[in-house]
C-alpha cells in the first residue's frame, strides 16, 4: 500500500481516469490480472481485495458483512486514496458494490460482469450450493488440489461453474483462487448476508453498462434479464463464450467493455480536466 490510511490491500497501475475493479464473493484482487495491461493503456487502474478476501483485512468485530457496510468501507477507500467518485467496475458481488456505488452517488460509471443482486430465493440457495461446494472442494491438500488441476477434465470438473474456460488458465491461478476461496474470512458472513440483499436502485444519470457471461453457470440467464428490466437505460452487453468469472476467458473482449463502460468524463470534474 502507499497510504497508511488504506485499509484494504490493492495493485494500481498506469495512468489516465482513475477505474477500481472490483471482484467476487472468495475471489481476489489478482483475478483482474488478465486484463490489467490492456485497462492500465488508457486508465489508472486500481484492483482491490474487498474486506474480508484476499489480502485485505475482515471489517471490524461486530460489524456485519451488509451491502451498507460495504460501501461504506469502500468510500472510506476512496476517499483516502484520492478518488472522487471513481470509475467502477465489478464481477459478481463486486457487481454489485459498482451498482449500489453508482446510485449512492460513490461512482462516475459503473461496469457490473454477472452482478449478483438480481436472483430470487431459489437462484440464491442455487448459487450458494454451488459456492459452498467449490469451497469445500478447495479444501483438499495442496499437493492432491495441483495433481488436480493438471488434468484438462478435472480441471474442468473443479472449477467450470466459475469460470467458463478454466483450460486457459495456469494451475498456479486456480490454486491459489482455490486458496483464496477457503481462506477468506469474509466469505462465510457475506454469503449469509446475501440471502436478503437485492440491487433496488436506478443508477439515475449515472452511465451503467452489465454484461454477462453466455456459460455462466452461477449466475443465470434469468438474473442477467431481471437486471435489464431493473435498469433499463443501462447499456446491456453478452459476453460470448465467458463463464461467470469472465476476464480470462476473453481479455480483450472484457477490456473492450470496461474502458467502453468508462469512456465519461468523472462526475464534477472541470471540463479541461475531463478532457486529458
Amino acid at each position: 500500500m502507499d497510504n497508511a490510511r488504506v485499509n484494504i490491500a490493492y495493485e494500481r497501475r498506469g495512468e489516465g481516469p482513475p477505474l477500481v475493479l472490483l471482484h467476487g464473493i472468495g475471489h481476489r484482487r489478482q483475478g483482474w490480472a488478465p486484463v490489467m495491461d490492456l485497462l492500465a493503456a488508457e486508465r489508472e487502474v486500481l484492483a482491490v481485495d474487498l474486506p474480508g478476501f484476499g489480502d485485505s483485512p475482515p471489517l471490524p468485530d461486530g460489524t456485519p458483512y451488509t451491502l451498507d457496510a460495504a460501501v461504506s468501507a469502500l468510500a472510506d477507500a476512496f476517499a483516502a486514496l484520492g478518488l472522487d467518485r471513481p470509475h467502477i467496475a465489478g464481477n459478481s458481488l463486486g457487481g454489485l458494490f459498482a451498482l449500489e456505488a453508482a446510485d449512492r452517488g460513490l461512482a462516475s460509471s459503473a461496469t457490473a460482469l454477472s452482478p449478483a443482486g438480481f436472483f430470487n430465493s431459489l437462484e440464491f440457495r442455487y448459487g450458494m450450493s454451488v459456492l459452498r461446494a467449490s469451497r469445500f472442494g478447495a479444501r483438499v491438500p495442496e499437493t492432491f488440489l495441483t495433481r488436480l488441476a493438471r488434468s484438462p477434465r478435472r480441471r474442468t470438473l473443479m472449477f467450470g461453474m466459475i469460470y467458463g474456460r478454466p483450460d486457459l488458465m495456469d494451475i498456479e491461478t486456480l490454486t491459489g483462487d482455490a486458496r483464496a476461496m477457503r481462506d477468506a474470512p469474509g466469505f462465510e458472513p457475506t454469503l449469509r448476508a446475501g440471502r436478503s440483499t437485492r440491487f433496488l436502485g436506478s443508477c439515475a444519470d449515472v452511465p451503467v453498462t452489465i454484461a454477462w457471461g453466455t456459460k455462466d453457470r452461477l449466475l443465470l440467464r434469468s438474473q442477467a434479464i431481471r437486471a435489464q428490466r431493473r435498469l433499463p437505460g443501462a447499456r446491456f452487453v453478452w459476453l460470448e463464450g465467458c463463464g461467470h468469472v469472465p476476464m480470462a476467458d476473453d481479455p480483450a473482449l472484457v477490456a473492450k467493455v470496461l474502458l467502453e463502460g468508462s469512456a465519461h468524463p468523472l462526475r464534477g470534474a472541470r471540463p479541461e480536466a475531463a478532457a486529458s
